[in-house]
């Protein structure tokens, strides 16, 4: 079974940086997409951004886009979500997920425990 394990949570100021990692375990191939997303108290969970594993091909939710940046890490089988000029906004669960890239875009397949990340002063 695949196993996703989220790090790196936790206090940072506003206008800080955070960098999560998320552990990729268990039978994988080249053929996944990487994802994160986050969920904050009394809002929907929403998609932060994703990254193809084979190819490093990126997207991101307007809302983080140039402040984030997602990449991936073949040897340590680990990607990473980092997070620069953080805002109060950003507080929220921070979850990891992948999904084979045969299944429909809609479906994911494995999800991480999540980690917290807060950002205030």
């Amino acid at each position: 079974q695949v196993q996703l394990v989220e790090s790196g949570g936790g206090l940072v100021q506003p206008g800080g940086s955070l960098t999560l990692s998320c552990a990729v375990s268990g039978r994988t191939s080249s053929n996944y997409a990487m994802g994160w997303f986050r969920q904050a108290p009394g809002k929907e969970r929403e998609v932060v951004g994703s990254i193809t594993w084979r190819g490093g091909s990126t997207y991101y939710a307007d809302s983080v886009k140039g402040r984030f940046t997602i990449s991936r890490d073949y040897a340590k089988n680990t990607v990473y979500l980092q997070m620069n000029s953080l805002k109060p906004e950003d507080t929220a669960v921070y979850i990891c997920a992948a999904r084979y890239i045969s299944s429909s875009p809609s479906i994911w397949d494995y999800w991480g425990q999540g980690t917290q990340v807060t950002v205030s002063s």
